[in-house]
């Protein structure tokens, strides 16, 4: 199979993983209206072109070599929810980046000095996906399995066309497109309506840290399912990078903010939400639903998450 065609398979089986949702409640047009340049650069940047450069790297690159790089996608997150989207990020964070840029690294520099362009592709990927976290992370009243379904059905169609109309099928039969179905269900449908979900809760730098646990488990299952080889450069390299994920795992943080009024909606305990609830109606301590909140100046310790977007 071409690699854009089955960057487009991937993302169609995203969408059909979370179409049901899509089907039982669309998302509110006013919503989609608000979102709507943060929900075009998702599709395009996160949707489109990085799954494209993923699975044209992947032709010639190991899969533990691939699982590993796929770091990288937190650097990018991190370097952009700082620069551009003015996250909070702290010595942990950024010491957590530096180690996992040295991890990558090591990964993609060859003997006699030379990069493997295989190699950069998945790394330009990851710099689309670290753009796509950043804004997905923001986006507002338009739920994960919304946002999943739109970039799996727009994306993930253009890609496919673009795929059968420049480069054509390659070798495609029923069983490997139910096979690219499946892992696009599983891999990006179920797996970016949760990162979603947790990064609306945690801003997207630190939601990306977390999620930085999955190219080890995919470094593994290479090593012990497909019975790639494995060198001492993997070895090193998953270690640094583990060291880095473990740095940032403490990084909430404790100063006087002022909350501006807004309305919106997202995971919350009844803390300093202090909008009124019906407690006899049987809502848990934590639950979504669109509130307001009120202007307020006061200190807790937080990360940056849906209300707490100050610099």
């Amino acid at each position: 199979m071409t690699p854009l065609v089955l960057a487009g398979l991937l993302y169609l089986g995203a969408a059909l993983a979370v179409s049901p949702w899509w089907l039982v409640r669309r998302p509110p047009l006013q919503a989609v209206r608000r979102n709507w340049a943060l929900l075009a650069i998702a599709i395009v940047a996160g949707g489109a072109i990085g799954p494209a450069l993923l699975t044209a790297g992947l032709v010639h690159t190991p899969a533990a070599t691939a699982s590993l790089l796929l770091n990288m996608e937190l650097v990018a997150t991190v370097a952009l929810a700082a620069t551009l989207f003015r996250e909070h990020l702290g010595r942990n964070m950024i010491g957590a980046a530096l180690l996992v840029t040295v991890a990558g690294v090591l990964l993609v520099w060859e003997p006699g000095a030379a990069f493997s362009v295989d190699a950069l592709l998945i790394v330009g990927a990851c710099v689309f996906w670290g753009l796509d976290n950043s804004v997905t992370s923001r986006i507002d009243q338009v739920s994960p399995q919304h946002v999943t379904f739109l970039k799996g059905v727009v994306a993930g169609g253009v890609n496919l066309a673009l795929g059968l109309a420049i480069t054509g099928a390659g070798s495609v039969s029923g069983w490997t497109i139910v096979g690219a179905l499946v892992v696009g269900a599983f891999g990006y449908g179920a797996s970016i309506t949760l990162w979603v979900r947790g990064a609306q809760q945690l801003g997207a730098a630190r939601g990306q840290v977390i999620f930085a646990t999955a190219p080890f488990i995919g470094a593994v299952l290479s090593w012990v399912v497909l019975t790639d080889s494995t060198d001492w450069v993997q070895l090193v390299a998953l270690t640094i990078a583990a060291v880095g994920v473990g740095m940032s795992l403490r990084s909430a943080h404790h100063h006087e903010h002022e909350h501006e009024p807004m309305v919106h909606t997202h995971e919350h305990e009844y803390d300093h939400h202090d909008h009124d609830h019906d407690h006899t109606d049987g809502t848990p301590s934590r639950h979504s639903h669109v509130h307001e909140h009120r202007e307020r100046i006061h200190a807790h310790a937080h990360v940056p998450d849906l209300h707490h977007r100050h610099d």
